[in-house]
């Protein structure tokens, strides 16, 4: 086989794999198909998975994993050797909602082996992402209720309030939720920051109006609510608002705000509900090092990872390209240099 042949059949390959990989983009991007309101689907499975109603179950909570891939699919790994009845993720599950990071998320997802719940955080909202989520999950507040618990999920994405038609909506579920023994409630952004207690200089990484956060407070004091859940805050805290319990649980994958070991950490909380109690427990994942250089080069790590990972097709696209355009310069120059010769 000659050498000019041989050239022929490589670029006629490599052009073939060029034109399939586009396909194959092409389709994940804009023919990828819908999950048809995820969410509800997965309600349907809880319900009929807990046929008794005084039996005692666990679920698990976490959030902030904004497509990670080896916390993440670590804590997916984890939750699957746990013996609960679901899990829910409040939210950041995608660093922005372009369409093709809500189908790396969902394909990380299908792994789960127990029902997995989602809530809408900030992140989804980005690049027009709000139509994507509802496209593959579904309503972006609702509620369900196992046995004696009612849980009740909420759109707060905006970092600022509830509109008028989902506070009215809340206060009905949480008037209905009065003849259940427990309310959950589940929110991406935190009502107060629990740094700034006590500090001078407020981070306010919470919902921005103060005044709704305090009307809020004063609806889940009013209706008792057990326990709200949020993330957000990229590590974990636990509490009192008021009269109401919170845990903050942002350790799902995302960077990690600080250092301090006490707050922040990988991790998941576990849930495990019965007629007489309720009772919690923090399951701390691999973390890096709690040190300031560390954790930097860290979270470049976790940035660079998810790039390459979701974006591994537009990787190879851009280097097929470059080789095709310095093959073609050089054939270029090549026959233009044969014409001189002629010409000459």
């Amino acid at each position: 086989m000659t050498k000019k042949l041989f050239n022929k059949i490589t670029v006629s390959i490599l052009f073939s794999i060029l034109v399939i990989i586009i396909g194959v983009k092409i389709y994940s991007v804009y023919f990828f198909p819908g999950i048809n309101d995820w969410n509800y689907s997965q309600i349907e499975k809880i319900q009929r998975e807990h046929q008794n109603d005084n039996s005692n179950f666990s679920f698990v909570v976490f959030g902030d994993n904004k497509n990670s891939v080896t916390t993440f699919n670590r804590l997916i790994k984890k939750i699957n050797s746990e013996k609960i009845l679901f899990s829910i993720d409040v939210g950041d599950l995608v660093e922005d909602g372009e369409k093709e990071k809500f189908r790396f998320f969902i394909n990380q997802i299908r792994d789960a082996k127990h029902p997995f719940l989602t809530v809408i955080g900030n992140h989804e909202l980005r690049e027009q992402g709000r139509s994507n989520y509802y496209d593959f999950f579904g309503r972006f507040y609702y509620s369900f209720t196992i046995g004696q618990s009612y849980f009740i999920v909420l759109d707060d994405a905006n970092e600022t309030n509830l509109d008028r038609w989902q506070l009215d909506w809340l206060e009905k579920e949480l008037r209905k939720s009065q003849n259940y023994r427990y309310r959950f409630v589940f929110m991406h952004v935190p009502l107060y920051d629990p740094r700034d207690a006590g500090s001078r200089i407020k981070i306010a990484h919470c919902l921005h109006n103060q005044n709704f956060a305090q009307k809020l407070n004063a609806l889940f004091d009013q209706y008792k609510v057990t326990m709200v859940f949020s993330s957000h805050i990229h590590s974990y805290w636990a509490g009192k608002w008021g009269k109401t319990p919170y845990i903050i649980t942002g350790g799902a994958g995302a960077e990690l705000a600080g250092t301090d070991p006490e707050h922040y950490f990988y991790h998941y909380v576990r849930i495990n509900v019965s007629p007489q109690k309720i009772s919690y427990q923090v399951v701390k994942l691999k973390s890096p090092p709690f040190e300031i250089i560390d954790r930097l080069f860290y979270d470049i790590w976790i940035y660079l990872d998810a790039f390459i990972t979701i974006h591994y097709l537009d990787i190879i696209i851009i280097i097929l390209l470059v080789y095709f355009g310095f093959y073609f310069t050089l054939i270029k120059n090549s026959w233009l240099r044969s014409i001189e010769k002629r010409l000459k």
